[in-house]
């Protein structure tokens, strides 16, 4: 998923838990594959962020060091205004754009 183009709102949002529910039959279990799900997309947008600012790694202090520290400093605010993780995660459950399974159901079953 590309968090970048994103419908999900940037705010909080009041969100009915039944609504969340609908999906799994379960309040809990739906919670627990949007937490899951915030995790993931909490790691990518680390590793973009963390690779995007290692160009601008400095070994040596310069003048020019404040420059950089400018570029750097609008990378890093355009990753604040993204929504967060929690809320690209119930967006894509909701959207029904989320994959999971439960291996003790699959077990059940064979």
């Amino acid at each position: 998923m590309d968090y970048r183009k994103s419908n999900a709102p940037v705010d909080t949002v009041t969100r009915n838990i039944m609504d969340l529910s609908e999906e799994t039959g379960n309040i809990y279990e739906s919670v627990a594959i949007i937490g899951k799900r915030a995790n993931q997309i909490s790691a990518e947008i680390k590793h973009d962020l963390t690779k995007k600012l290692a160009e601008f790694a400095s070994y040596n202090d310069s003048l020019e060091e404040v420059f950089e520290n400018r570029e750097q400093i609008e990378i890093s605010r355009y990753y604040e205004r993204l929504p967060k993780p929690t809320l690209l995660a119930t967006q894509e459950f909701i959207e029904g754009n989320v994959y999971w399974r439960d291996p003790s159901k699959n077990e059940s079953e064979d």
